[in-house]
């Protein structure tokens, strides 16, 4: 595979990495909607977004339901192409609680599509990773993908092979893995 083909089938691959991460939140308000929305994975109408403001302008939120709102309205946002807006809630949910995985991991996946972005997206799936994130396949697959990108094959592999065996229903990692050949030396 020449180097230009591997850019681009990785960019693709990049393109294809779900932000679908959401934060579970409890109960019928505005909150739970939005939480809805974003597990939803389809694209968000933009009233599912105006139900995440709500809940985060006027509803009484326990410390972690406003953490698990920053995610899931980020997650809606970059579903929408809102890359920018999206990592600002990844931001604030991370700033306002550091230990919750997947402001990380939907972090990543929102970097994963900024140009060069790759680099950035490691560190932040190896805290997902870390931290435990809900979706470990997804957090293996991404940092496949910026490995990629980066030009580090051999971590690519072996992190398509983890989400592979992770999640061996999810197709995306062997259709990765089928790309792959390996010698040994």
């Amino acid at each position: 595979m020449t180097i230009d083909k591997f850019l681009i089938t990785a960019a693709v691959a990049a393109l294809a990495v779900p932000a679908a991460a959401a934060v579970t939140v409890i109960g019928a308000n505005s909150a739970r909607l939005c939480y809805e929305a974003a597990e939803a994975r389809s694209t968000p109408a933009d009233s599912s977004i105006d139900r995440c403001d709500e809940a985060l302008r006027g509803e009484p939120l326990t410390q972690y339901e406003m953490v698990a709102t920053y995610v899931n309205r980020g997650i809606l946002k970059l579903r929408r192409g809102r890359i920018d807006d999206a990592i600002t809630d990844f931001d604030t949910a991370i700033a306002r609680d550091p230990d919750e995985p997947e402001s990380y991991l939907n972090k990543g996946m929102a970097t994963l599509r900024l140009p060069n972005g790759w680099d950035e997206a490691v560190p932040l799936f190896d805290a997902a990773i870390a931290k435990e994130t809900r979706r470990p396949a997804i957090a293996y697959y991404g940092r496949a993908v910026a490995n990629e990108l980066g030009g580090r094959l051999k971590e690519a592999y072996h992190d398509y092979r983890e989400a592979s065996r992770i999640d061996p229903q999810w197709q995306d990692p062997q259709k990765e893995l089928a790309r792959f050949t390996v010698r040994r030396n």
